[in-house]
């Protein structure tokens, strides 16, 4: 069997993660009494997208990091990338609480788009048996 505790730290991570964004919406709607939408709340809105924003990004992620696992790639440099990846979805929902731009929400992106790019990249680097 192989060795995914890479992904499997990874895909932890992410349902925490998504636990906690949803944690932040409910919290809202709860105090506010907000049943469906975003009933005007421009803090709610702010954190529907952030938990929106990370359903569309982590499940790429999620499907490349266990496929560079899987191809047995090195485990720090995919570990450490995975790390940096959910520290910069959470930088990014904290960054999305302002009404303007903000620094976490700057490297939270900074984080993600270079990360997806370095694991697609490197996955097709794999793929043609170059790496």
């Amino acid at each position: 069997m192989e060795d995914l505790h890479i992904s499997l730290l990874a895909a932890a991570l992410a349902g925490l993660i998504t636990g906690w964004l949803g944690w932040r919406c409910g919290s809202i709607r709860v105090k506010d009494k907000i049943l469906h939408g975003d009933g005007g709340n421009g803090l709610l809105y702010r954190r529907m997208r952030a938990q929106s924003n990370f359903t569309e990004y982590t499940p790429i992620a999620l499907v490349l990091i266990l496929l560079l696992d899987l191809a047995g790639q090195d485990g720090w440099l995919l570990g450490l990338s995975a790390l940096a990846f959910m520290l910069g979805r959470v930088l990014h929902a904290l960054g999305m609480d302002g009404e303007g731009p903000t620094r976490p929400r700057m490297i939270g992106m900074l984080l993600t788009l270079p990360l997806l790019l370095l694991w697609a990249v490197w996955a097709a680097l794999v793929a043609f048996r170059v790496v």
